[in-house]
């Protein structure tokens, strides 16, 4: 078995090691972690008075957060809302996302996050899957919500808004409310995660306060160490609606006294104004990063650190990053069953872009062959991970938990390698492998060699059946312009960098690849049409 903590023994991982139970010790209660219900309270005690939350114009600090925060806690409870109830957050990038969020957690109750780009009919699906009978409506987002007839959401008794929540009374007040968060055991439900079916419909994954605070620990450790800055100022750009964006730039600002500066939404000019506020740690996923370059002069002299993660880093986006601002971006991996994060590089790390980094502290890799056999370093095979930040399991659905939850250990269902140093790297998806007279391609090995050229935007390559190789691989390509040479470039630029069987056998030309909310290319789009 190729694990992290049974073959990496150096200096790096005993020093994480040391970093993550100092830390640890912060967010223990007589011996325990504390619960998710109480992040934000810890955060008042220590750091009432430092910036939490910037958006346009406004910033509050910690105090009012938890003021404003338990003001609809109070309502949530006089609501009759109750510990484990469930309530849907349908809402885009805002302060009241940060304090409905935490308000929810604080009385206990579970919190649903809905993606605001989902089709009527999948957030029907997914409202009533979750079992939820309270739901928070952004106002900003109200035009959607109408569109929906309450009938087709029968368990929902209580719609909320913005308006609901109080941001005129003084902050005087603070010391007159009577208010304990609810403490539920931190092995129970607190967060009910969608994943974006690209493989069906959505499946719940169920994370605990215990999942939620440990990996928000790993990534402490790993991100920031025990030499954080005073006056870290965390880019909040990502969906918040999204387990990245929650783990980085929601649990990890408030557990570390940090400020979230929120952009609302992926928009130059948006993000331009935010990047004027001065963040210092930026988290985005490739795409955003493409968008920085095309920018290329956007202000990000005050961010001392990239992440970036979602989806696989592309050579091409990740040189001319490099290129054009002098920087380097860190590489993550992790999926929605993970809490998200299992992986990421360092800053001063020079590695191929499929290169993720050492598994943070406490996680288990094990690379496993279609048996379920442990395969031998540098071996391509099914990436397996443990943890206490593995998910509890799928919403009511205990034959898929099943399939991918075996004695703790988690299917990721990605390809990928561990090298004799103990590095991760990524080969891509195990269902988007592409099978070829018995040859196995890896489609982001072929992305990356057409992206390398300079007239295509975006590329993605898929297995289509066939009947005598069983599978051939078919490129989309978006480029920058309209070349009737451009094919015939980009054959000769894959054989010479690729065996024969991996060219593409097809080439199909877009004004644009479809894209999901956290900027992948939606593959399963692709292959439908």
């Amino acid at each position: 078995m190729r694990t992290f903590c049974s073959k990496l023994k150096n200096k790096f991982y005993k020093s994480e090691e040391q970093a993550f139970f100092k830390i640890k010790k912060e967010f223990e209660h007589n011996g325990d972690l504390i619960h998710v219900s109480q992040l934000l309270m810890f955060a008042h005690q220590r750091f009432p008075n430092k910036i939490a939350l910037v958006c346009d114009n406004r910033e509050i600090t910690y105090k009012e957060f938890y003021y404003r925060s338990l003001l609809f806690s109070n309502k949530l409870k006089s609501l009759g809302v109750k510990p484990r109830d469930k309530v849907i957050l349908y809402s885009g990038n805002s302060i009241d996302f940060y304090v409905a969020y935490f308000a929810i957690w604080q009385i206990g109750a579970i919190i649903v996050p809905i993606n605001i780009f989902l089709h009527q009919k999948e957030f029907i699906y997914v409202a009533n899957n979750s079992d939820a009978e309270v739901i928070f409506v952004d106002q900003e987002l109200k035009q959607n919500f109408d569109k929906i007839s309450l009938n087709e959401l029968p368990n929902i008794k209580i719609v909320l808004n913005n308006n609901d929540l109080d941001w005129e009374s003084s902050l005087d007040n603070l010391d007159k409310i009577d208010f304990e968060p609810i403490i539920n055991n931190i092995e129970e439900l607190a967060l009910i995660l969608y994943t974006s079916g690209t493989t069906g419909k959505p499946k719940g994954v169920m994370l605990s306060s215990k999942n939620i605070i440990v990996n928000a620990l790993q990534d402490y450790v790993r991100l920031l160490g025990t030499n954080k800055s005073e006056n870290e100022r965390f880019f909040s750009v990502l969906p918040l609606f999204h387990v990245f964006a929650q783990n980085t730039c929601m649990w990890l600002p408030v557990m570390t006294g940090s400020a979230a500066i929120i952009v609302k939404k992926i928009d130059r000019k948006l993000i331009l104004q935010g990047l004027q506020k001065k963040p210092t740690v930026f988290f985005g996923f490739p795409a955003l990063f493409g968008l920085l370059c095309l920018l290329k002069t956007a202000p990000l002299d005050s961010i001392r650190l990239f992440i970036s993660g979602a989806d696989a880093m592309t050579d091409k986006i990740r040189m001319g990053f490099a290129l054009i601002y002098g920087r380097k971006i860190c590489a993550g991996y992790g999926l929605t069953e993970a809490a998200p994060v299992i992986a990421v590089n360092h800053e001063n790390e020079v590695l191929a872009t499929h290169y993720v980094g050492y598994p943070l502290f406490g996680i288990k890799c094990d690379i496993r062959d279609d048996n379920g056999n442990s395969l031998p370093a540098n071996s391509i095979g099914t990436l397996w991970v443990k943890g206490d930040n593995v998910m509890m399991g799928y919403y009511k659905s205990p034959e898929e938990t099943s399939k991918i939850l075996i004695d703790g250990w988690l299917n990721t269902g990605d390809l990928g390698s561990i090298n004799n140093a103990g590095y991760l790297s990524i080969s891509g998806r195990n269902k988007d492998l592409i099978i070829h007279k018995g040859f196995n391609i890896y489609p982001q090995e072929i992305e990356n060699v057409l992206l390398s050229h300079p007239k295509v935007m975006q590329a993605a390559v898929i297995g289509l059946n066939d009947d005598v190789a069983g599978q051939i691989p078919v490129a989309f390509i978006a480029s920058k312009e309209k070349d009737e040479n451009l094919e015939s470039m980009l054959r000769e630029l894959c054989a010479a960098n690729l065996a024969s069987y991996k060219i593409p056998k097809k080439f199909i030309y877009l004004e644009n690849l479809p894209m999901n909310a956290t900027g992948k290319i939606d593959k399963k789009s692709l292959q439908q049409n």
